[in-house]
């Protein structure tokens, strides 16, 4: 028989989430912990302009961070655990 470890749980989004496109983000990147908008386009099923336009949008607020390798939440990026 198999064991799963359950994913880490969000308590509570963050109240600059307006939009469900910008929570649907936010949300994959806490499960994933790192994307670039290549895997968020394919795995979200949104377009690359869409995504490009929430990411921009959640950076300049401070939610997200740019990574060599993609995009991170602020609170992984400064979690030391996580980073």
């Amino acid at each position: 028989m198999e064991t799963t470890t359950p994913s880490p749980r969000v308590d509570e989004l963050p109240a600059e989430l307006e939009s469900a496109q910008s929570k649907l983000v936010y949300l994959y990147l806490e499960a994933a912990g790192e994307a670039t908008a290549t895997d968020l386009q394919q795995a979200l099923g949104l377009r690359k302009l869409a995504i490009l336009s929430v990411v921009g949008s959640l950076s300049s607020r401070g939610l997200l961070e740019e990574t060599e390798a993609g995009y991170v939440t602020a609170a992984a990026a400064t979690d030391p655990i996580t980073a």
